[in-house]
């Protein structure tokens, strides 16, 4: 994208395990989440927030058990004159 934005993934997993087991092995790592969407984001090149966070979603729900994923991309300098947001999309995908 050429421009500095932030990512946020949301994951609805089973904690159920994890919780009994107290066990990182049984849930989702989420330094390797994090791992995995560092490497998507300066690996490729993309010219819209929307690709970035529907390729992130489809990934992260592809990749790991989680039953749903909502991820969150925005832009931190846009440039646009006069914008006082920081504009951004959200996608969520299920798993089928």
């Amino acid at each position: 994208m050429g421009a500095w934005f932030s990512v946020d993934a949301e994951m609805t997993v089973d904690v159920g395990p994890a919780a009994a087991s107290d066990d990182v092995r049984a849930t989702v790592d989420y330094g390797v989440v994090a791992a995995r969407i560092v490497e998507m984001c300066t690996k490729q090149r993309v010219n819209l927030l929307e690709r970035l966070a529907v390729e992130l979603a489809t990934v992260l729900l592809g990749e790991f058990p989680c039953e749903e994923v909502r991820v969150r991309v925005r832009k931190l300098t846009p440039p646009m004159e006069g914008l006082h947001a920081t504009p951004g999309v959200e996608v969520t995908r299920r798993r089928r």
